[in-house]
C-alpha cells in the first residue's frame, strides 16, 4: 500500500497495492503490521457499513472522550465524497478539513485519527461505505456539527437542495456555535 500524508497532521490516504488479470483483481485491504509501521499504531474494534442513495450526506460525527474514534474509511462501491475536520483544540488545523474522493473505481481508504468530525456525501447513484473504528460506539457520547455549515469551506459537490439528511444531522449545531471537546 502506498500511505500519503495529508496537510493535517494525522490523516492519511492510504492506496492499496491492485494486481489486475483476466480474472479480475485482488488487493489487501488492511495489512495490521503494515499499517502500524506506516500509519497509526491502533486496534480496531468494530466494522461498520452503510448503504446509502445519491445526495445522502452523513455527518459530521465524532464521539465525544472517552468515546472517541479514529477510523479507517473506505468506499466500496460507487463513490462517495468523504471529509474530516480537525477539531483538535490545540492544533495548528483547528476547524480545517481534508476532503478526498473514496470510490470503488480508485480503492483509496482514508484514516481519521481521534480529535476530528467525519462525514461523507454520496456522489454515485448508490454507495456502499465502510469503516474500522478503534473504539466501540457509544450513542450517549454522540457528537456532529451541522454538515452544510458553509463557513467550513466544504464543497460537498451536493447542492443543500438536494442533500439528504437524518433528521438527527439536521440539528447540529454551526462550528462557531461548537463548543471542542479535544
Amino acid at each position: 500500500m502506498e500511505v500519503t500524508a495529508t496537510p493535517i497532521a494525522g490523516v492519511y490516504i492510504i492506496e492499496p497495492r491492485i494486481f489486475k488479470d483476466s480474472r479480475g483483481y485482488f488487493f489487501e485491504s488492511y495489512s495490521e503490521r503494515q499499517f502500524r509501521s506506516e500509519v497509526a499504531d491502533v486496534d480496531f474494534v468494530q466494522d461498520n457499513e452503510s448503504c446509502s442513495c445519491r445526495g445522502v450526506m452523513r455527518g459530521l460525527h465524532f464521539q465525544r472522550p472517552p468515546y472517541t474514534q479514529a477510523k479507517l474509511v473506505r468506499c466500496v462501491r460507487g463513490c462517495v465524497l468523504d471529509v474530516a475536520v480537525d477539531l483538535r483544540k490545540d492544533s495548528p488545523t483547528y476547524g480545517s478539513h481534508i476532503a478526498v474522493e473514496l470510490s470503488e473505481e480508485n480503492h483509496r481508504e482514508l484514516f481519521i485519527p481521534r480529535g476530528f468530525a467525519h462525514g461523507f456525501a454520496v456522489l454515485s447513484e448508490t454507495a456502499v461505505f465502510q469503516y474500522k473504528c478503534d473504539n466501540y460506539y457509544a450513542p450517549e457520547a454522540d457528537g456532529g456539527i451541522s454538515i452544510l455549515d458553509t463557513s467550513l469551506g466544504i464543497d460537498w459537490r451536493i447542492s443543500p437542495e438536494e442533500a439528504i439528511l437524518s433528521e438527527k444531522d439536521k440539528k447540529n449545531p454551526l462550528f462557531k456555535d461548537f463548543e471542542s471537546p479535544f
